[in-house]
């Protein structure tokens, strides 16, 4: 059995368990020697890969307490802290690694590195306003309920907003509320501009206007708003049925056919067709109900359903 050795370095990257075949013979019987870190072909003697570098731990374990145990690596790099967790933690209880209380002097001793840790892991004026940026961000995302993929999202568009220099001579906050703005409309989270300003001091308008900035300045898409993401959640928050959500996704896709919904503010629109839906649904809610869990006026929702009762033909129940 001859034996070749493939020239690629780029081979020498591939997993072990990634290769299911001879780019060679095409032979699927293959040999894997860990110790070697390599892949060898038993039909045609090809070393498919070498030196494929393992990376998993050095030890080994056969329970789960003693994987915890053995492990040594911490949380997972994330951007919504300003270091991205990379950074130590000296603990502030005070005890060593036995969880015996330390002696005055040691303490007095560790209260000092804690100090110099803290000063260290801030240093810098753009570390000092992405720790503030990302502590405004946990409090809205905590106050709106949002999932963690938005928050991840906001701070790499914050991030962004930091390197173009769009933050100074601006309200953290308000850049921030506009980050988590654009990050609700890429994740197609029904969230209006005007329930994240809520929570600032800054404002609709401030937010709004650092929102067209950071559209402008940095390059992400921005999907348009789509009425029928608002619909589960201003049912939900009403209480009404799947039959409800589903009469009103029906009436929002024939408005688009007709091309109704253009120029139409999409929660205003959802909230009329929720509406509609729960007067044919017989689960009636008023105007005044969904207009608030829809987060609009009751102008806009009365304006939306005669519109679309009137030019979608639709036949409401007599009351």
């Amino acid at each position: 059995m001859s034996s070749h050795i493939a020239e690629s370095d780029e081979k020498t990257t591939v997993s072990i368990q990634t290769i299911d075949k001879c780019p060679e013979c095409g032979s699927t019987h293959l040999i894997r020697n860990y110790e070697r870190g390599e892949v060898v072909c038993a039909d045609c003697g090809l070393v498919i890969t070498e030196k494929v570098v393992d990376s998993g731990p050095e030890w080994r374990a056969f329970t789960p307490e003693e994987r915890q145990k053995r492990s040594r690596v911490g949380s997972p790099t994330t951007l919504t802290i300003h270091d991205k967790g990379l950074s130590t933690v000296i603990d502030w209880r005070d005890k060593d690694a036995m969880g015996k209380k330390l002696e005055p002097k040691r303490r007095i001793e560790v209260i000092r590195w804690r100090k110099w840790q803290i000063r260290t892991r801030v240093h810098s004026s753009i570390d000092r306003n992405l720790a503030q940026a990302m502590s405004e961000l946990d409090r809205i995302s905590a106050q709106l309920s949002l999932p963690k993929s938005v928050k991840e999202e906001a701070a790499m568009i914050y991030r962004k907003a930091v390197e173009k220099g769009l933050v100074r001579g601006r309200s953290i906050e308000a850049v921030m509320a506009a980050s988590i703005y654009a990050a609700c409309r890429t994740q197609k989270i029904p969230r209006t501009i005007e329930e994240i300003a809520k929570y600032t001091r800054s404002g609709r308008k401030e937010v709004a206007r650092c929102y067209r900035l950071i559209l402008k300045e940095i390059n992400i898409r921005i999907p348009l708003s789509d009425a029928e993401t608002f619909v589960p959640r201003i049912a939900s928050e009403l209480g009404l049925g799947g039959s409800v959500q589903s009469k009103a996704v029906e009436i929002i896709r024939k408005a688009k056919e007709m091309v109704l919904t253009v120029g139409k503010d999409p929660a205003g629109l959802a909230a009329a067709a929720v509406y509609i839906a729960s007067l044919l649904e017989n689960e009636k809610r008023t105007q005044k109900e969904i207009a608030r869990a829809a987060k609009v006026t009751e102008v806009t929702v009365r304006n939306r359903y005669k519109e679309l009762v009137k030019k979608l033909k639709i036949p409401l129940p007599v009351e």
